[in-house]
């Protein structure tokens, strides 16, 4: 173990560990939220205060960016990493805000199946920070965030399909142009 003269803020990691955590639990509410689309106000309101906690905790990786000296990766991947995840949140508490400005009365076997390709990535990400400090499981990084690219494409190609599903079915237009909007 080398000795550092200047010190390296290892909390980031933590931090890092904390947004991914917070990220599976909006992941777990969405598709709770689609799966049982019942007491929805409820489902919308729990989902939009973990958006929130969120968003706290990429205020304390902002905060701990610009007042580190020495950070233990690039500060713009830092912000990347913390804005990716940041993301995920803010989709999942869009969708579930659309549909409730949307009135949607019934949820489509395509949306379930977004928001479980959605958890399988969160749980994926959640393991690759975990290990993320130490590096000590390389190859099993790799693999999850190959799986996690492969989880990406797999979404695109639901997403895809369920979007020019909408315009063969011969669904009322205006379902159509909410159903766009939520995909």
């Amino acid at each position: 173990m080398g000795l550092r003269i200047i010190p390296r803020e290892e909390k980031f990691f933590d931090l890092f560990t904390q947004q991914a955590e917070v990220v599976l639990e909006g992941a777990r509410l969405l598709k709770n939220f689609l799966e049982d689309y019942t007491d929805l106000d409820q489902k919308r309101m729990l989902i939009e205060k973990v958006e929130n906690e969120g968003d706290e905790v990429v205020h304390k990786i902002i905060e701990k960016l610009n007042t580190t000296f020495i950070t233990p990766m690039d500060r713009e991947d830092i912000h990347a990493l913390a804005s990716a995840m940041d993301d995920i949140l803010d989709f999942i508490n869009a969708t579930v805000q659309r549909m409730h400005l949307f009135k949607v009365k019934k949820v489509t076997d395509d949306a379930k199946k977004l928001a479980n390709i959605i958890l399988r990535a969160s749980e994926e990400c959640l393991e690759l920070i975990r290990n993320m400090q130490n590096m000590k499981d390389v190859k099993g990084m790799k693999a999850r965030w190959i799986e996690v690219n492969r989880l990406e494409n797999e979404g695109d190609v639901v997403s895809r399909a369920a979007i020019a599903a909408l315009f063969e079915d011969g669904m009322d237009p205006i379902e159509v142009i909410k159903w766009k909007e939520i995909y």
